[in-house]
């Protein structure tokens, strides 16, 4: 099941401060990004940033990760969120336990769109190879560098490996070009096959990660806000790649950090820090003094 894109809540109505100035509403909820964001380059969360993220749920505030990470890669955080625990993966096509490390909820790329992008790329984009993320296990095709795979991955022509499991939904479909500008790819994938699927990057590289059409991370979020009670102006974002922008865009207050991709910085309405100096920890620390 894809879920329908949500649209913004009507706003509330904004208080004003002893000057007459419009002040934002309180933020019940951080969105966050992982790598290149709220991670530092070494994939490692500073003491700095588990403090702030800390003392964001110890005044009521709740944090989310929100990445294109898959959920068997949340190890890093995991133990970072006290209160709940949910992280948003796969760029919104899961919703995962990270205590209980289970799945709670799919929105997975229809086979025969995947199968469509994988035909389609492979005439756009000569030399494109793929690798398939379910909701268990990875694929990928011998000419993809998959550098993370598990002993256990299944490895063939992506046309084999997606008539292969059936019963496993596909999250996202992943594809990587050795030598393409990676923004150029990006665009040329959208063009030629963006009646088939989402296409996103986060990636310095040429690789592109493709979902099911109206997933994101923005509208699995809204979503999960909803469900929450929470209107994306109750809602603080922080990104750095183009997988993000749609998440920045729906949050009442978006921030890039000082490293993130052009478009990002130009999309935001604040910006902090560089991942490398602890961004994320210093916007939390400026909100929760305010």
């Amino acid at each position: 099941m894809v879920p329908v894109t949500s649209t913004c809540p009507t706003p509330r109505h904004t208080p004003r401060d002893a000057a007459g100035r419009s002040e934002p509403p309180k933020p019940r909820l951080i969105a966050t990004d992982l790598d290149g964001t709220l991670l530092r380059d070494d994939k490692t969360v500073s003491a700095r940033t588990v403090a702030a993220l800390a003392a964001a749920e110890e005044a009521g505030i709740e944090v989310f990760f929100v990445t294109g990470r898959p959920a068997r890669w949340m190890d890093v955080v995991a133990e970072h969120t006290a209160r709940h625990g949910v992280a948003i993966c796969a760029n919104g096509a899961g919703v995962y336990d990270l205590h209980r490390e289970r799945l709670l909820a799919a929105y997975p790329l229809r086979v025969e769109d995947a199968r469509a992008v994988v035909e389609t790329l492979r005439t756009a984009v000569p030399g494109a190879c793929f690798a398939i993320e379910r909701t268990g296990s990875f694929q990928y095709e011998p000419e993809y560098d998959a550098l993370w795979a598990e002993p256990d991955s299944m490895v063939g022509p992506a046309e084999e490996l997606l008539a292969a499991r059936p019963a496993e939904p596909v999250l996202k479909l992943l594809a990587k070009h050795a030598s393409a500008d990676p923004d150029v790819f990006l665009a040329t994938a959208r063009n030629a096959a963006g009646d088939h699927a989402e296409f996103t990057r986060s990636s310095p590289s040429a690789l592109l990660e493709i979902s099911g059409r109206g997933v994101s991370k923005a509208t699995t979020l809204a979503r999960c806000c909803a469900d929450r009670g929470i209107g994306a102006d109750e809602v603080v974002a922080f990104g750095d790649m183009p997988n993000d922008l749609e998440m920045l865009g729906w949050a009442g207050t978006s921030y890039a950090v000082a490293n993130a991709h052009p478009d990002v910085l130009a999309a935001t309405t604040h910006h902090t820090a560089a991942n490398e100096e602890d961004g994320v920890a210093q916007a939390i620390e400026e909100i929760l003094a305010r």
